[in-house]
């Protein structure tokens, strides 16, 4: 039976684990993400599907079992699951989105590498997805196509099926025109996105730099725009824009462009936070802390992260101000994003011995500055870090959104805490009661950290309650009704920032 709604991703929506000598499938491990609430929508339809890729050793194995039929706590649906080889996923995933794609997106121009792409393979496996999609949609149906590695399959998907209604949303930065023109393959990319019904976005800075681009390079007019919300339209962001694109024509077609801020599932965690146990492993944590005052970061080892930067600050902190050495103390998370790529073990090394220079320059018998962990945390417990932390300092250098730093307010059931964050995440254009901060500036990171550790109370709270209230409206689910909504033509337009 043909499904209504076809979700693209490249992640399977489950785990797949072996029991006993048999592969099963379990839920994610974190019922906190954007997956779950994809799979959520499949109730809103009579049938849905879900494609991806898998890796096999021989795709023309007649046992690899293509499509399976899925039962859960979200309904039934279909998952057409796309062989791929090892040599596949690599110079589709690691080299072409990972070397060439990732670095331009978040505007690291120098670590672009166009050698190693293989181009033929980019394009043969968005062609895969596409065909699936092609195949799995009814007629009319909406094909939901997600990230910047499956740029190709909505130009391919026109082609193959006229009569469904695309739409595409982009979880990464969109580059200035200058920056994105670096990919050889820009106008292929941007024909591709125009075939769309709906394209979104975090934030209307990438919504303008997408149309800036596509203008540049294709006749693409301007048929729609209108004022950010005021809400979103703050000077303090450097991401901030004050009107934006909401409608494009392309070659006879219209095309919707709106700016949808993805958020986590504020619910969830909140009672997560709010649990017993998790109430007595931050109490736990502070104790362990004999007094000091935790300033907690997290994030993956990724040059966009702004790790080293991060360190190097709490370095001249502990260098201007040394009455706080064994009074405050840095849990510095970075998960390394992909072992298997040398630019990553890389920063990984660099963080690791520059924690070993702090701590061994500043740190005593009974104190050390920095915890650098390099593994991934439970959910669980890392909601009691962010109940028990006194200041969560979230500082990339270039972040599409930033879902870490409302994981934290989300968590913060007690109303207090400090937020720093970075304004060149995309959070920071909802989150202006955040403690913003530049992290090219080193004035302007010493100056922010040192303020977060001095915030009074009240100030606190008045931030925090701002914080919690924008986490809270504009949640993960809020997020998906926005780009739903926009393919039934009910959102007007909406690229200036939804209001709840």
């Amino acid at each position: 039976m043909p499904s209504d709604l076809v979700i693209v991703y490249h992640r399977q929506p489950y785990e797949e684990v072996e029991e006993d000598g048999k592969i099963v499938l379990r839920e994610n491990k974190s019922p906190n993400g954007i997956v779950p609430t994809l799979k959520s929508f499949f109730g809103r339809f009579d049938k849905g599907a879900w494609i991806a890729w898998k890796q096999a050793e021989d795709p023309a194995n007649p046992d690899f079992e293509r499509v399976i039929e899925v039962d859960d706590a979200f309904g039934q649906y279909t998952v057409s699951r796309l062989p791929l080889t090892a040599e596949q996923v690599s110079s589709f995933y690691h080299v072409t989105s990972k070397e060439a794609f990732w670095p331009i997106l978040h505007s690291f121009k120098e670590r672009y590498n166009y050698d190693p792409v293989d181009w033929p393979t980019f394009r043969e496996v968005n062609w895969i997805f596409a065909e699936a999609a092609a195949a799995e949609a009814a007629p009319g149906a909406v094909v939901w196509i997600h990230d910047y590695n499956l740029w190709l399959v909505p130009g391919y998907l026109r082609k193959l099926r006229p009569d469904v209604k695309i739409s595409f949303f982009h979880h990464t930065p969109f580059p200035s025109a200058d920056m994105f023109n670096v990919l050889p393959w820009r106008k292929e990319i941007l024909q591709s996105l125009l075939a769309c019904d709906v394209v979104g976005f975090h934030i209307p800075r990438y919504v303008s730099n997408f149309v800036s681009a596509a203008r540049n390079l294709l006749d693409v007019e301007v048929t729609g725009r209108q004022k950010v919300e005021p809400e979103f339209a703050a000077e303090v962001t450097a991401l901030s824009e004050r009107s934006v694109p909401t409608e494009l024509e392309y070659e006879d077609r219209r095309i919707t462009v709106q700016a949808s801020p993805v958020g986590v599932d504020a619910d969830y965690i909140d009672a997560v936070a709010r649990r017993d146990e998790t109430a007595e492993r931050a109490e736990e944590i502070r104790a362990e802390m004999g007094g000091a005052k935790l300033l907690l970061s997290v994030g993956r080892t990724d040059y966009t992260k702004g790790g080293i930067d991060q360190l190097l600050s709490y370095e001249r902190l502990l260098e201007a101000q040394p009455d706080l050495c064994g009074q405050v103390r840095l849990m510095h998370v970075s998960v390394p994003a992909n072992r298997n790529m040398t630019v990553y073990e890389n920063i990984q090394n660099d963080l690791e011995q520059m924690a070993g220079r702090i701590n061994g320059r500043f740190g005593s018998l009974d104190w050390q500055p920095i915890v650098l962990i390099s593994r991934a945390i439970p959910f669980e417990d890392l909601v009691a870090y962010y109940r028990a932390a006194d200041v969560a300092w979230i500082t990339p250098l270039a972040d599409g959104m930033n879902l870490v730093c409302k994981e934290f307010c989300a968590a913060r059931v007690d109303g207090d805490g400090v937020l720093v964050l970075s304004e060149f995440a995309g959070a920071a254009v909802e989150m202006g009661a955040a403690l913003l901060t530049n992290p090219f500036s080193h004035r302007s990171m010493d100056s922010a950290i040192a303020q977060a550790l001095e915030m009074p109370k009240a100030e606190r709270r008045d931030r925090m309650a701002a914080l919690r209230d924008v986490v809270h409206r504009h949640d993960v689910r809020f997020w998906a009704n926005h780009q739903m909504e926009a393919l039934s033509g009910s959102a007007p337009g909406a690229a200036a920032m939804p209001a709840a």
